[in-house]
């Protein structure tokens, strides 16, 4: 290729790049200045026992991808989008209540604190240390401030760190995820892409990481203008199989955790339908033959999910660029939604 015919890269995209080159360090820093706040919301959670995870958009697929670790650590825990909890409200009393919003400023936090005035044991997760959910609410406040491209990145791996601080004020071992920030793995995208090259869409797909797939749909589908979309891997498996071949583009996450076994059974599935299959793998298990997996140490939890997630946002990035002229320039969207 000659210099002439090279793309230039998007300016959206060179945004989405200077987020993702701070988003380890900014994790780290956020995770040690957390402290004080998280001890407070993990006092609050040995307290009720109970907890309510509240957020729009990559918020909410944070609030879905660690449900299961407060679950495991015996607590209660549901994530709902923040609209849904306004329209058919959840009853508060006895929960914690964690709020997440990077920009701490969208039209749905406002709207909930108006409307309801918080509890006592509600607490803000915000990249905005001067945003109104930080003034409003007892937070934790990432470091960086807010992100300022479109797609979120960064942002998701800051919150992630924050929920960091509170399972680890709670009694769980933070030092494999504490690791997989300090050493990112760097594992090639170039198959997966290619493999990826001819498909109209993709879903992604997992069972105990369902969150992070949720959040890669989320940045496909803004940055690439496809109608990309996530299923948790049993909702997959009950009908939605019928649209699977070779144009819809099948990402699916293994963890090593007892879910393993069910993920790496809809990539067999899945292959047999000559659908192009990816496998973000940190079980430690053999590959699936017939799908592109890109390789991690084995890993559970939270360490699974930051030795992911950097790559699963190249893989969108890389995506998006291929069929998009300006990716990562909203055209119908806002950073921060201010309006229902």
């Amino acid at each position: 290729m000659t210099m002439t015919n090279q793309k230039t890269r998007p300016s959206g995209l060179v945004a989405i790049d200077r987020e993702m080159a701070r988003q380890h360090a900014d994790a780290l820093a956020s995770y040690e200045g957390a402290n004080a706040a998280a001890q407070a919301v993990a006092a609050s959670l040995r307290k009720t026992g109970r907890l309510l995870l509240l957020g729009m958009g990559g918020s909410h697929a944070v609030g879905r991808a660690v449900e299961p670790l407060y679950r495991t650590l015996g607590i209660d825990a549901i994530a709902l989008p923040l609209s849904e909890q306004l329209g058919e409200p959840l009853s508060l009393e006895g929960r914690t209540v964690l709020v997440t919003s990077q920009s701490g400023e969208s039209a749905e936090v406002v709207r909930w604190f108006d409307e309801t005035g918080g509890t006592a044991d509600t607490f803000g997760l915000t990249l905005e240390g001067g945003s109104f959910l930080a003034r409003t609410a007892p937070s934790l406040v990432g470091v960086g401030g807010t992100e300022l491209a479109f797609a979120a990145t960064r942002s998701l791996t800051v919150t992630f760190a924050l929920h960091l601080a509170i399972l680890a004020a709670l009694g769980e071992e933070p030092s494999a995820a504490i690791a997989a920030l300090t050493a990112p793995e760097e594992p090639g995208i170039a198959d997966a892409l290619a493999a990826l090259e001819n498909v109209a869409t993709v879903v992604t797909s997992g069972r105990r990481l369902q969150g992070v797939a949720e959040a890669l749909a989320l940045g496909l589908t803004e940055l690439s203008r496809r109608p990309c979309f996530s299923l948790e891997g049993g909702q997959l498996r009950h009908g939605p199989m019928e649209m699977l071949g070779p144009a819809i583009g099948v990402v699916l996450f293994r963890g090593k955790d007892n879910t393993a076994g069910l993920v790496t059974a809809m990539a067999v599935s899945a292959v047999e339908t000559g659908a192009p299959v990816i496998v973000f793998d940190a079980s430690g298990e053999e590959p699936v033959p017939g799908t592109v997996t890109l390789p991690f140490k084995p890993a559970t939890g939270l360490a699974a999910v930051f030795a992911m997630l950097p790559t699963a946002q190249r893989l969108m990035i890389a995506f998006a660029d291929a069929r998009v002229d300006d990716a990562g320039t909203p055209v119908r969207s806002t950073k921060i939604t201010r309006s229902e």
